[in-house]
């Protein structure tokens, strides 16, 4: 990890956890510069990232300080699908079954995930007690996260990595009743047609585009929950 990225990381950190709270101000560039023995460049490229992500708001002559959270009128949090398994007393397993590096195809979402760079295509099944219970298709932007490319997914899977390792500041959830079909029914182990629940998301940091992923679910076997209100976390 570069220097900048580990600023980065640093206070992306420390502001996602709470340690540092909306309007609460940054040490100046002198004292991050002392702090990580780093040039000024260095200490601008990390803030600059921390702005594009809508982490902290720069305002001349006054300093940087945490950005106020958004307020949202709904949220779907994006779930650790391993925890929550866990937490229901399931037995969690994830089986991959196809990972590689590609460029983006055809498709606009593709490109734009993409970002001029490449993508890991990582492909798996998630467990319940033995039995499938979801097929796994993600796409991560390796100009977003390049150390994606060579985690070890043995511990956690692909979805658990990134909540754990690249904190979300935006998601986008689709969700739909589909038959399962092709390679889905496959790996499920059902019927084509059988009745699933298919949950399309993509997450942002700032502008940055972080992954694409196509979960289709066992159909009786998952539920969603959503939270109304204003000021609504966006979870892990």
């Amino acid at each position: 990890m570069s220097l900048h990225e580990l600023i980065r990381s640093d206070y992306e950190s420390r502001i996602l956890s709470g340690l540092l709270a909306p309007g609460e101000r940054l040490p100046t560039e002198r004292a991050l510069m002392q702090a990580y023995g780093c040039s000024r460049m260095t200490v601008n490229k990390a803030l600059s990232a921390l702005l594009s992500a809508g982490l902290i708001d720069r305002r001349k002559k006054a300093g940087t300080f945490v950005a106020q959270p958004k307020v949202h009128s709904m949220v779907l949090d994006v779930p650790d699908i391993a925890m929550l398994l866990k937490e229901r007393g399931q037995a969690y397993e994830y089986r991959p079954m196809r990972r590689l590096v590609r460029e983006a195809g055809e498709d606009e979402d593709e490109r734009l995930l993409a970002a001029s760079g490449a993508l890991l295509q990582i492909d798996g099944v998630h467990l319940a007690d033995g039995s499938p219970l979801c097929a796994e298709f993600r796409l991560v932007s390796a100009v977003a996260v390049p150390k994606i490319i060579h985690a070890d997914f043995d511990v956690d899977p692909p979805g658990s990595w990134l909540l754990r390792h690249v904190p979300w500041t935006e998601a986008e959830t689709r969700i739909s009743a589909v038959g399962a079909a092709g390679v889905e029914a496959e790996w499920l182990g059902v019927v084509t047609g059988y009745p699933c629940l298919c949950v399309d998301r993509r997450t942002w940091r700032g502008k940055e585009r972080v992954t694409s992923v196509r979960q289709v679910f066992i159909g009786n076997g998952y539920d969603l929950v959503a939270r109304f209100g204003p000021g609504a976390s966006n979870g892990g």
